[in-house]
């Protein structure tokens, strides 16, 4: 069966047939087409297009169709071209005539645009969910290691001392932020197009209003020639996909890198790593490198469909079909991250013992130059102050704390024995005080706030 040849006097091509197909991908919408379908039954009923007895046996057939579609019996023929094609060739095989009722006033060019409108209404819940369930895992890694601390790292460099459970939850709040963009495209996603026919609106007196009611849509599109070329909405939830993608493959690389033996803070769990086919000893993060590497796979589905969409003419093209393939591969890509780094992150043991003596005293220059201010002295002068203190003991090649007194006085004769207290990495930590700093009430504040965010919604 197919839609438009009723004007041609030749076959298309094989090759022709297989490069515009999309039965192949698109099939993935068949529930969603069924309940356009559906909704557009109705308004053709109100329009008194089709009887009541007529809607009737469309229904019935078209739900029987979706059945099958669950059972997974349904038969796809060969001159399926899509979704929409298979859909419509059934129905008239259960009804006769009366299926070939069902395209009236309705473009494939709208209903594409409906059918992927109402796939991502039904699947950005799901990614949202299993975003949710990776910021529980962070949230409970940050529970179980409250008092544990953790060189923080600037320009790769050795910073100041850091909370464990403050870095956990710095992965927290990205994947929040990935939820309230994909709140923001699920109700763009959440308009209805059907009504906008090919490029110029239905012939037919429909109402629009209902068809978006009875489809769970917010409201409907404001410009035919508009709605069918209209893909932003497609365009930002792979922009949201990208960003979350990101956000998993900077993780991922944290965790690659602590996990190194020059790192040694995490040890990977057998189940979530590889070998190697040579090296008998390795322990690879395969798992998270994989996901790291879905970044590009993401952001190339994004360039992709900004690059489809940004020099195309008013109405639907071809071109628009690319849609979907992007949509799914970036879907898929993000669930399957998703769902293994919950595993995979709950499973990593935490080498408290290697962390401790990982902490170098020059991570605590700032805490000594604060000391400085606290007795009067300019935060610029302490800065040159203490800039001294660790080039001296750089060049005698020793811990910042094993500067002498009497040293310490050479620089400032404010500096007084107190100081050696700096060099306690609980000390460092609960002068971070401030609402999101790394101190002990604070986090508290913040682990609070990450939990009564996540049952909020």
């Amino acid at each position: 069966m197919n839609l438009w040849n009723s004007a041609f006097s030749q076959r298309l091509h094989p090759l022709a047939w297989m490069y515009n197909e999309s039965i192949s991908f698109d099939h993935r919408m068949a529930q969603e087409d069924i309940q356009n379908s559906i909704t557009w039954a109705g308004a053709l009923l109100d329009a008194n297009i089709l009887t009541p007895d007529e809607f009737g046996l469309m229904v019935q057939a078209l739900t029987a169709i979706s059945e099958s579609f669950d059972e997974g019996s349904f038969r796809f023929m060969p001159g399926d071209e899509d979704i929409h094609t298979a859909v419509e060739r059934r129905l008239t095989e259960m009804i006769g005539s009366l299926g070939g009722k069902l395209h009236t006033g309705r473009s494939r060019n709208d209903q594409v645009s409906a059918d992927l409108r109402l796939w991502l209404s039904n699947h950005i819940p799901v990614l949202q969910g299993n975003i949710q369930n990776l910021q529980q895992t962070l949230i409970s890694l940050a529970e179980k290691w409250p008092d544990a601390v953790i060189p923080g790292y600037t320009h790769m460099q050795q910073a100041q001392p850091l909370l464990l459970s403050h870095f956990w939850l710095s992965h927290f709040w990205p994947l929040q932020r990935d939820t309230i963009r994909l709140v923001n495209t699920l109700a763009a996603c959440r308009v209805s197009p059907l009504g906008s026919g090919a490029l110029a609106g239905s012939g037919y007196l429909i109402n629009r209003d209902l068809i978006a009611e009875q489809m769970g849509f917010c409201g409907v599109t404001e410009n035919s020639l508009d709605t069918v070329g209209d893909r932003d909405f497609a365009a930002e939830f792979l922009f949201d996909t990208s960003l979350l993608s990101i956000h998993l493959s900077r993780l991922c690389e944290m965790v690659i890198i602590y996990s190194s033996f020059e790192f040694g803070f995490f040890e990977l769990s057998d189940r979530f790593s590889t070998g190697s086919s040579i090296m008998p000893q390795k322990k690879n993060p395969d798992i998270f490198e994989l996901v790291r590497s879905k970044s590009g796979l993401c952001t190339g589905n994004l360039m992709s469909m900004l690059t489809v969409m940004k020099s195309l003419p008013s109405g639907y093209d071809k071109d628009l079909q690319a849609d979907k393939e992007l949509i799914f591969a970036s879907y898929d890509c993000m669930n399957a991250a998703l769902e293994i780094l919950c595993g995979a992150l709950d499973t990593l043991k935490i080498q408290s013992q290697r962390i401790a003596t990982s902490i170098d005293s020059y991570l605590f220059a700032t805490d000594v130059a604060d000391y400085l201010v606290k007795k009067g002295i300019p935060f610029r002068n302490a800065h040159r102050i203490i800039g001294s203190a660790v080039r001296i003991a750089k060049e005698k090649q020793i811990p910042l704390e094993k500067l002498c007194l009497t040293e310490w006085k050479a620089l400032d004769d404010s500096i007084e024995p107190d100081i050696f207290k700096i060099f306690d990495p609980q000390f460092s930590i609960s002068r971070r005080l401030s609402a999101g700093g790394t101190s002990k009430s604070a986090m508290l504040q913040q682990l609070n706030l990450a939990k009564e965010t996540m049952k909020n919604g």
